[in-house]
């Protein structure tokens, strides 16, 4: 279900681009809102959560899409963790649906699904692995990168029960809006893919922008 926010962007306490390839390591407290805006369309925003209390609370998609019955996330739905605490819930939506089961683009997945000469390409993963090695204050390693959230990206279920990575079905300046339910450490590798056709074969930046209680 498409939704447009009641918020301005004039508003807001905190905004920023993010570059493909970058990635993103913000704390969204309880209440603020997240936007997450895709700048030129076609973008995939491979997201991480966590409790910003305890961070071996996290995003569970085993028991978001249990509890919503649904493998897609749009407006109206809530993230749960996996102690089954709700985290975030999808308040705006102008994409329509995002990923919970693609997963992230890692080193070994560019050599399996593409060819050998890919395995040293930028990947999702070695942004995420970036990140907790430069904020060792999480206390957070490799094992720590669990489920996410691709938001913006078009992975559908075909008809045998598996999953293709298909054209995107954004456009330049579509957006989603989570409202936090707890302090939650966000974590965005903003994708450098450039072997499906997910982003057009063309990476390109994202905003965030977050509004105050």
């Amino acid at each position: 279900m498409l939704t447009e926010s009641k918020l301005s962007a004039s508003d807001a306490s905190y905004r920023e681009v993010v570059n493909a390839g970058a990635y993103w390591l913000h704390t969204v407290k309880s209440g603020q809102t997240l936007r997450i805006i895709d700048i030129e369309g076609n973008q995939a925003a491979d997201t991480l959560f966590f409790s910003a209390q305890n961070t071996a609370e996290r995003y569970s998609a085993v028991d978001t899409i249990r509890e919503q019955g649904n493998v897609y996330l749009e407006t109206g739905s809530t993230l749960l963790t996996n102690l089954c605490n709700p985290m975030l819930t999808i308040t705006a939506d102008t994409c329509g649906r995002h990923d919970t089961l693609g997963g992230a683009c890692a080193t070994e997945s560019n050599q399996v699904r593409y060819s050998l000469s890919k395995k040293n390409m930028h990947a999702c993963r070695d942004s995420w692995l970036l990140a907790v090695s430069e904020h060792p204050e999480l206390g957070m390693s490799k094992r720590d990168l669990t489920h996410n959230v691709n938001f913006f990206m078009n992975v559908p279920i075909t008809t045998d029960g598996g999953l293709s990575f298909a054209d995107g079905i954004s456009s330049p300046g579509k957006y989603v809006e989570l409202k936090a339910h707890m302090d939650v450490i966000v974590l965005i590798s903003n994708c450098p893919q450039l072997n499906n056709p997910c982003n057009a074969y063309n990476p390109t930046p994202i905003e965030l922008v977050i509004w105050d209680a």
